[in-house]
């Protein structure tokens, strides 16, 4: 595929900058049908993980697949590191892309070992330097090899094919990492421990992460960055603070549940609501303590629950904060931009 193909294979684990530009997409369904995307523009730094989120048909399927040339847009252009991706070959840059769809999405006749290495396969890897990898891999995703690496799909629950797909897409260590909705068929457990584990497992790797979801907490547990979409538009990108504190229309409030005040307390993090500790603050240690990461919402209830002042909010063991409740007030009503329609 010449340069371009070159400059790919070079730096496989270099995570990706991805900027739409005025980007559209609309399918022959006729001249009435509105555009699937529709003039979005947004950049997606390197090593961020953004979450795309809205309610089904607002076209955030359609947006990732426009990532990897799944679907080429009708306008605009889209830009890996900086290239055009219709200068890309489709092909060759899937291959520098990992893609996790719902339930994994491996082939069913190949055993666990041979689905993660069909990236190495097709970049042409030899057998020793495939082994070692998938077997790291497995490891990395909480499989054990010896254990595992023989098994088949059928042979395995909903999350353990889940970790076998996304062992799968970072194989060849590829510097984006796309997933469409890769939980949503898991039971609440189950999903919970991928979600954490996916953090996890991004703040090693450091990848270009972009993730579809219906799910506010999902969003806000993982991203970021949230690209709230409606009807092909994306109506605000933003921080998930912001999006909660701050939701740009009174859709996006709805959407993210801004006017209930337990369910905005269950979202916000410790992190955003606490007041930080001054040099030479003292902190009494009979005061209760929580530990990063924490929502704000255990928090109240152990203020109620212990009738003291404050919350002292630690990092590392050490403390760095503390919550009360004028501090929570001060999350609990959102801060509606300009009121759009609902």
């Amino acid at each position: 595929m010449g340069d371009q193909g070159q400059a790919l294979s070079a730096a496989p684990n270099a995570a990706t900058e991805i900027r739409f530009d005025n980007v559209s997409k609309q399918f022959d369904r006729g001249e009435e049908s509105r555009p699937a995307v529709s003039d979005v523009s947004l950049t997606i730094e390197p090593g961020e993980l953004v979450v795309l989120i809205g309610p089904s048909g607002c076209g955030k399927t359609t947006l990732l697949k426009l990532i990897n040339r799944l679907y080429d847009p009708t306008g605009g252009v889209i830009y890996i590191d900086g290239t055009p991706s219709q200068q890309l070959a489709g092909p060759e840059l899937r291959r520098h892309m990992g893609y996790v769809i719902q339930q994994g999405g491996l082939f069913p006749h190949y055993s666990v070992a041979d689905n993660v290495a069909v990236v190495p396969g097709l970049l042409g890897w030899d057998k020793a330097r495939t082994r070692t990898r998938v077997d790291e891999l497995l490891d990395l995703v909480g499989l054990p090899p010896a254990e595992y690496r023989n098994r088949y799909p059928s042979q395995l629950s909903g999350g353990q094919q889940q970790r076998v797909g996304i062992a799968r897409a970072i194989a060849a260590s590829p510097g984006t990492l796309l997933m469409d909705e890769p939980f949503g068929a898991l039971d609440a457990i189950t999903r919970g421990r991928l979600q954490e584990e996916l953090r996890e497992l991004h703040d090693q790797l450091g990848q270009t992460v972009v993730f579809v979801t219906h799910d506010i907490d999902e969003a806000a547990l993982l991203a970021d960055r949230i690209a709230v979409m409606r009807e092909g538009k994306v109506v605000q990108y933003d921080t998930p603070a912001n999006v909660i504190m701050r939701p740009a229309d009174r859709f996006v409030a709805e959407l993210v549940g801004a006017d209930d005040l337990l369910r905005r307390l269950s979202l916000v993090s410790v992190a955003v609501a606490m007041t930080a500790l001054a040099p030479g603050d003292s902190v009494d240690g009979n005061e209760p303590t929580v530990d990063l990461p924490m929502r704000v919402r255990p928090v109240l209830s152990m203020l109620l629950e212990s009738g003291a002042p404050r919350v002292i909010v630690r990092d590392g063991g050490a403390p760095v904060g503390y919550l009360d409740l004028a501090a929570i007030q001060a999350v609990s009503v959102p801060q509606i931009g300009e009121v759009g329609p609902s």
